[in-house]
């Protein structure tokens, strides 16, 4: 089997105003009051933006790279609400999507959205439910999120002739989460655990083990961390280690960064300590330059099933300009390479650049 991963995918405030059905573009920011503002920031960076823009624009070359790839499962981590509800959660920053851009997701054939994530209720419950009902309407999987807690644990389950694939969704506070958005029996939210310690894996435990069968392949999605820096504590490498050690998990899929963090392959499974940021509006905004953030990571993960026998990471290194995906430079990707490269220094992972401009994970 063969599944693409990537970070956050934040389909809000620019990104949505330049589509087809672009929600109110009014937005409770200290910095910006018009999610149009923007666009035009990243129009004055880079050039012309087109409006009402095709579902598949913001994809760009990922479209091309998928189809070479052809993985059996894509998944990504949504990080904006899709919804027209104009009550809003006072927190500095809010995404929303209108519910008929959804398609902007089918269009790039997304099978399952990861929803535990400190931006999914930007708007209210109303908006939870609202962006609940876009996925089902759209046909399009997703998990860490819902009206309970027993809602909000339920994996997504792919299923194809290699066998099931479960997809389970947390998040951690140290993503900027807010603590009253953790779901409870009568009270909509995420699926949020609040240590990484024995407390926390307990409860990652019996959400799985309620779910999971004999050779099923489980992938942990989290949501966690800050936003800038390369740096991975060790409560972090514990909780993954465990994760696979104690609880059976074989993929561990982090998120939160902006930029992509270290990668580490523990007997066997990799763990993906934050993906980076995959599509986002932050094209014109200054600040944080030496991370790179206006590059994004395609992860295609290649493996056998029953049992889950690791066979390959690569990456594809793409440059947003203009919201819209395109392949990096040679120059870009040698960058990233090498930065990826000193990061994992630490657990032993090395890449190289293939004549196709693929990066590949080593072990040393």
């Amino acid at each position: 089997m063969k599944i693409f991963l990537c970070g956050d995918v934040m389909t809000g405030r620019g990104i949505d105003q330049i589509l087809s059905h672009p929600v109110n573009p009014i937005i409770h920011e200290s910095y910006m009051k018009d999610a149009r503002k923007y666009v035009t920031l990243a129009e004055d960076k880079n050039g012309k933006i087109p409006r009402t823009a095709a579902d598949n624009y913001i994809w760009g070359d990922a479209l091309s790279i998928w189809k070479k790839n052809n993985p059996d499962l894509k998944i990504v981590n949504l990080e904006t609400a899709i919804t027209t509800n104009d009550t809003y959660i006072p927190k500095g920053i809010n995404y929303r999507m209108h519910p008929d851009n959804t398609s902007v997701l089918s269009s790039a054939g997304i099978d399952i959205c990861t929803l535990s994530n400190n931006h999914i209720l930007d708007w209210n419950t109303v908006g939870l439910k609202e962006t609940i009902s876009a996925l089902d309407k759209n046909h399009i999987l997703y998990a860490g999120a819902g009206m309970s807690a027993d809602e909000a644990i339920i994996p997504a389950i792919f299923e194809s002739v290699e066998g099931r694939v479960l997809l389970f969704s947390i998040s951690h506070p140290s993503s900027g989460m807010p603590y009253d958005w953790k779901a409870t029996s009568d009270h909509s939210g995420v699926f949020l655990i609040n240590d990484l310690g024995d407390k926390g894996l307990q409860i990652v435990r019996t959400a799985i083990e309620k779910y999971k069968r004999q050779d099923d392949i489980i992938i942990l999605s989290i949501h966690w961390g800050s936003n800038w820096g390369y740096d991975v504590s060790n409560s972090e490498i514990d909780f993954a280690h465990a994760l696979i050690d104690l609880i059976g998990v074989d993929i561990v899929y982090g998120h939160s960064s902006h930029h992509p963090k270290p990668i580490e392959i523990y007997k066997g499974h990799p763990i993906f300590y934050g993906c980076g940021d995959f599509i986002n509006d932050y094209e014109g905004i200054g600040g944080h330059e030496e991370y790179r953030g206006d590059l994004a990571l395609m992860y295609f993960i290649s493996f056998a099933t029953k049992p889950f026998k690791l066979k390959r990471i690569e990456l594809n290194c793409l440059k947003m300009r203009r919201f819209q995906l395109h392949q990096a430079s040679a120059r870009d990707i040698s960058w990233i390479c090498k930065t990826l490269s000193r990061e994992c220094e630490p657990f032993s992972l090395e890449f190289s650049v293939t004549e196709e401009n693929t990066i590949v994970v080593e072990g040393k």
